[in-house]
């Protein structure tokens, strides 16, 4: 498979096959990335992502992001930044050379408001082809705004509602839905932007008002979810956590209520942000643009009446790739490609998750299609972490499981399938530091997630190669009995390590237990 716009030339001589280069997705059953480099040069932050692992899970293997503020008086003067252009085209030429140290030739290189509005926009695109080699694919608003929401349905496959991406000039809209992105629009509200507007509070909000109603408008939101993506709003997000003392610190799928935000934007109007900057490793220049994003919000949500307001960590870079991916590809669920992609690379046998769970399948006639998504993917991750040290390896899972880049996730799922493989390897939770995070879920969960876990933990010891070779688990609920049919290659692996695993199982179901031999 072809890097990130990668392409020969073509037989008229154009090596661009696309407004970004050519697919990189040749094979709509491919599974797998080689690595991938997208560089976003935004009106703040110029910033190089290369990604690898799963192709519908993609996850971050470098990471770097400068803070140029391109963007910075461009309402006034109407060029970029001339501090920002030069410290942008530093790190754009750090990033070609760091592309070629990583075989990734050439990256796809995207430029948003700032480039696309300043006078010397197009003179800035030409001096970085000739110092970097870099193409810049200067974007529109309309453009941008469908890539930041192709991003959250990257990561966030059933999202629905309005995608909301503030950047340093401007902040794009997009209502999504059932895989798809519909109505756009792009609006001048980014930090940088409202700095020009006055510097009377009052007056600002009334223009930010008339430009929302305005946006309303066009698409008629009413009661939907918002879904921001950007780092002004994620600083905002984490500032919420802080305030709420949130004990998951992870800011993909963090939620929060109209109310709540809104008493934390109360919070940040009196807050000493330089104490919170350092309390939550918020950079100054980000800071700085959070009482105006703060602003914003508040009249956003008075002119969407959204029921919900959800934090998007991906955006216009996982938008691209999402754009080369064939509907086959889209179609897969990103949590279990990337629980599946986790196994082949870190267990000690591969292909023994899928086996796994189907071992397990009886304790779960009953159970949704959500719920079946979260055990297979813990039947997949469940060796993962086994080259931990034995003393700390199951909250090696519970870290791995939490904190991981995984989409299609929220944090109740997070902690759910954190707490089954902590139980994987470990019979007790009490007294772990993990405590604070499980009351995200409820006694029921936390209950489901043990037996889970407790399944797993016989399961996987029972046989090595195949534990339906062994035997066959039959649940019946009602009457609280947990069966174990054993082949006749299972009756000597059910040795006493394997009895006392099926007997916490049971315990754990609450449940008697019959164990026969099959004929």
């Amino acid at each position: 498979m072809a890097a990130f716009g990668h392409a020969p030339v073509a037989e008229d001589g154009n090596d661009d096959d696309g407004p970004f280069g050519r697919p990189i997705f040749d094979d709509p059953s491919v599974r797998a990335l080689s690595r991938v480099g997208v560089v976003d040069v935004g009106s703040n932050s110029v910033r190089m992502v290369v990604f690898d692992g799963a192709a519908r899970s993609p996850a971050y293997f470098y990471n770097e992001k400068i803070m140029c503020g391109l963007g910075k008086d461009l309402a006034t003067t109407g060029r970029l930044n001339p501090e920002g252009r030069v410290r942008a085209l530093a790190a754009l030429k750090r990033f070609a050379i760091l592309a070629e140290g990583m075989a990734i030739d050439p990256m796809t290189v995207v430029a948003t408001a700032a480039t696309r509005e300043a006078e010397d926009g197009a003179e800035f695109q030409a001096e970085v082809l000739t110092e970097t080699g870099l193409k810049l694919h200067v974007i529109d608003g309309d453009e941008e705004a469908r890539l930041s929401a192709q991003g959250v349905l990257l990561g966030w496959p059933g999202a629905k509602g309005i995608v909301c991406d503030i950047g340093g000039n401007s902040m794009e809209l997009a209502w999504i839905g059932d895989g798809k992105v519909g109505q756009r629009l792009s609006t001048p509200l980014g930090p940088f932007r409202l700095q020009q507007v006055s510097t009377d509070p009052a007056k600002r909000r009334a223009h930010i008002a008339k430009v929302l109603k305005a946006a309303q408008t066009k698409l008629k939101s009413t009661g939907d979810r918002i879904y921001l993506v950007g780092g002004s709003w994620r600083v905002i997000a984490r500032l919420d956590m802080e305030r709420r003392n949130y004990p998951l610190t992870v800011l993909h799928e963090y939620r929060m209520t109209p109310k709540g935000l809104t008493d934390t934007l109360d919070w940040l109007a009196v807050a000493d942000l330089a104490v919170l900057r350092g309390r939550t490793g918020t950079s100054a220049e980000r800071m700085e643009l959070v009482p105006l994003a703060c602003e914003v919000l508040r009249e956003l949500l008075k002119a969407f009446s959204p029921s919900e307001i959800d934090v998007s960590a991906y955006g216009i870079r996982e938008g691209l790739l999402y754009e080369h991916m064939p509907e086959k590809l889209r179609a897969r669920d990103p949590l279990i490609e990337a629980a599946r992609m986790s196994e082949q690379v870190q267990a000690r046998i591969p292909g023994f998750g899928r086996k796994l769970f189907d071992f397990l399948a009886p304790l779960y006639p009953d159970s949704s299609k959500d719920q079946m998504r979260l055990i297979k993917a813990a039947c997949l991750l469940h060796d993962t972490t086994w080259r931990a040290h034995p003393d700390f390896r199951a909250e090696a899972c519970f870290d791995n499981a939490t904190r991981a880049n995984l989409g299609g996730l929220d944090h109740p799922g997070r902690v759910f399938l954190g707490l089954a493989l902590l139980h994987r390897y470990k019979n007790s939770r009490s007294g772990s530091r993990l405590e604070p995070m499980f009351r995200l879920l409820s006694e029921d969960e936390m209950q489901a997630a043990e037996v889970l876990g407790k399944a797993m933990r016989f399961g996987a010891m029972f046989s090595i190669g195949d534990p339906a070779k062994a035997g066959k688990l039959i649940w019946q609920p009602r009457k609280k009995l947990l069966e174990l049919a054993l082949t006749p290659a299972g009756v000597g692996l059910f040795g006493e390590v394997a009895q006392a695993r099926f007997r916490a199982l049971a315990l754990a179901l609450k449940a008697e237990v019959s164990v026969t031999e099959a004929t």
